[in-house]
């Protein structure tokens, strides 16, 4: 999970138990001990992506947009990370001459499948 994953989980835990109160990024730097542009970063791609609300002015802030159990930590890893892989292939690459036979790849790609289902079922309310 990269930083910015990361980050994103703890904004959205800490507004989650705000409980519908507008927070602010002050609020959420302070707390959190993010930096304050790293973090409206965050916060901007998870309101573009529909999971915060955002409320402009003096006592503006952010919101969930869904509720907390409707928030898979799959979603945040897609949002700030791309598709979910445990590791690159080499297969991509060109280098491996064992494309189709590889029992290896076969291995890896099940236990991605199990780890992606896993994922799949973490929601932001499990993690409160």
């Amino acid at each position: 999970i990269t930083r910015n994953t990361d980050y994103a989980v703890k904004a959205l835990r800490y507004i989650c138990r705000n409980k519908g109160k507008i927070t602010s990024v002050k609020d959420l730097t302070y707390k959190l001990d993010i930096p304050r542009p790293f973090l409206r970063k965050i916060l901007q791609i998870l309101n573009k992506k529909k999971l915060l609300k955002s409320f402009k002015g003096r006592r503006g802030g952010f919101m969930l947009s869904s509720p907390p159990g409707e928030i898979f930590l799959i979603d945040l890893i897609e949002i700030f990370q791309g598709p979910f892989m445990l590791s690159e292939c080499i297969f991509k690459k060109g280098i491996c001459s064992d494309k189709y036979n590889c029992a290896l790849k076969r291995k890896i790609d099940d236990i991605e499948k199990n780890v992606v289902a896993e994922l799949k079922s973490i929601t932001l309310a499990s993690l409160l």
